[in-house]
């Protein structure tokens, strides 16, 4: 008190307001600023890379349950994408939007993209950030399903007055992203206009020129510096959520969150190139112990990657079509295994399997197309089977029979007693029931014109056979 007093008699009053305005603006900071004592909460980083699938919405929304309970203070998404499915992204937006803790979408490394759904994810998320060298845009929607052959029908085509349906439809698209993308701008406080055009023209923007429009918040080399340029930043949050919160960065403990043997295999199995494949072999696999009972190891492998297909096309938008059409062309493959038809059901088989490939994926999201050379290589390959099968089956029509009462006829034998029109004889080391229109001596040889049940027909050996038709009239 003393000393204040002393302060009191000899600053001039400028001076002292000076003095006092300093302390004012010094008492929030220290405040806030944590103390020597004070744990800082982890910040939490996920890295997004490839496509945005159900598999990155589901990683993406445990680790945000994770950060509520383990009370971080920030959760950093590092991005790489070219974009990917509508429903995966909207999961992952709206995850982003409900969580209380606050999310970072850092576009990184350099040459890194936020691309088409990484755009909406980059609007949605608190803070926006890219590396240098990045681009975000091109965040136009992709129409669903298999094109027209003709492409989209001219304006002429449709009547005066009226949109056609092809029309009507990319509107309804277009005018629902750019809504979607302005009211997600309109909350986090970005550029609407630019965002719009971002989904209507598909246009881009690299990392400057996104700072120059207030697209994004800031740009860092990379995370740690990232951390730096937040710390002390004030992150507004709705009341329900905690109200604006003041991130302590620059020195917090930051904990990666590697991808877990889960995220790893849902990641691979929601391919659809994998997963085609692995249907492929699962059915091929429970074929060929179906037809070769005992060997187990074919059974089991193709029963489990079945199973694991089926997973992994239950997670992706499927054309039940396509799947309808693979499996009618599979049940095609069994019919011509079992009951062959030369080549017809299998031809038919080989077709459907190949336009059910095609319409199977109901999307053209990047990453989500399977590739023509993999349609032509697994159609190939049961094109190669059925020709095998059936090739099999036209030889095993041109051997001689061997078995069976067709193999009787014309066989020589010998006979061992005769009398009334009916005796025994031995044909091929067996002893059968003869009979024959003339009167045979034991020991005469004989041969065999016509089988009736357990009786054989039998003539001289020496005499001219006709035609069993002629015979039979």
């Amino acid at each position: 008190m003393a000393a204040l007093a002393w302060l009191l008699k000899r600053t001039p009053a400028a001076l002292l307001g000076l003095w006092l305005c300093v302390l004012w603006l010094a008492l929030p900071a220290a405040a806030q600023s944590p103390g020597p004592g004070t744990v800082v909460p982890p910040v939490l980083v996920v890295q997004v890379d490839g496509a945005i699938s159900p598999a990155t919405a589901d990683r993406v929304t445990r680790a945000l349950d994770r950060a509520v309970r383990e009370r971080a203070q920030l959760v950093v998404l590092q991005m790489d994408t070219p974009g990917g499915l509508d429903t995966a992204m909207r999961s992952m937006i709206k995850a982003i939007l409900a969580s209380p803790v606050p999310v970072a979408t850092f576009v990184a490394p350099q040459g890194a993209r936020a691309a088409s759904a990484g755009t909406y994810i980059l609007y949605a998320s608190h803070i926006a950030a890219m590396a240098p060298a990045t681009n975000l845009g091109a965040a136009t929607p992709i129409a669903i399903g298999m094109p027209s052959p003709g492409g989209p029908p001219p304006v002429a085509s449709a009547p005066a007055g009226k949109t056609s349906d092809h029309d009507a439809m990319e509107a309804k698209r277009v005018n629902d992203a750019s809504a979607y993308i302005r009211a997600l701008a309109q909350l986090r406080g970005r550029d609407a206009a630019w965002g719009e055009q971002a989904v209507r023209d598909a246009v881009s923007l690299p990392a400057a020129d996104a700072l120059a429009r207030k697209v994004i918040d800031l740009i860092a080399a990379d995370v740690p510096d990232l951390l730096r340029q937040l710390d002390g930043r004030v992150v507004p949050r709705s009341a329900a959520q905690g109200g604006a919160l003041t991130l302590h960065t620059a020195n917090a403990k930051v904990v990666a969150l590697e991808p877990d043997w889960r995220d790893k295999l849902l990641t691979v199995i929601s391919d659809p190139s994998l997963a085609l494949v692995l249907m492929m072999v699962g059915v091929y696999g429970l074929l060929f112990e179906f037809m070769n009972p005992g060997y187990v190891a074919p059974g089991v492998i193709g029963g489990v990657a079945l199973l694991l297909a089926l997973w992994g096309l239950q997670m992706l938008p499927i054309n039940y079509a396509g799947l309808g059409l693979i499996l009618l062309g599979i049940a095609f493959f069994v019919a011509e295994a079992f009951v062959p038809s030369y080549g017809a059901l299998g031809i038919g088989g080989v077709a459907a399997f190949a336009f059910g490939a095609v319409l199977l994926v109901d999307s053209e999201a990047p990453g989500f197309a399977i590739p023509w050379p993999l349609i032509a290589a697994v159609t190939a390959l049961s094109a190669t089977f059925i020709v095998g099968v059936a090739g099999m089956a036209a030889r095993a029509r041109k051997r001689p029979v061997v078995s069976g009462a067709a193999a009787l006829l014309g066989v020589g034998g010998t006979v061992i007693e005769f009398a009334g029109g009916d005796g025994w004889a031995d044909v091929s080391g067996e002893r059968w029931r003869v009979r024959a229109s003339q009167t045979l001596q034991p020991g005469q040889r004989v041969r065999v014109t016509r089988v009736d049940g357990l009786t054989l027909e039998v003539s001289p050996a020496g005499e001219a056979q006709q035609p069993p038709a002629a015979r039979s009239l």
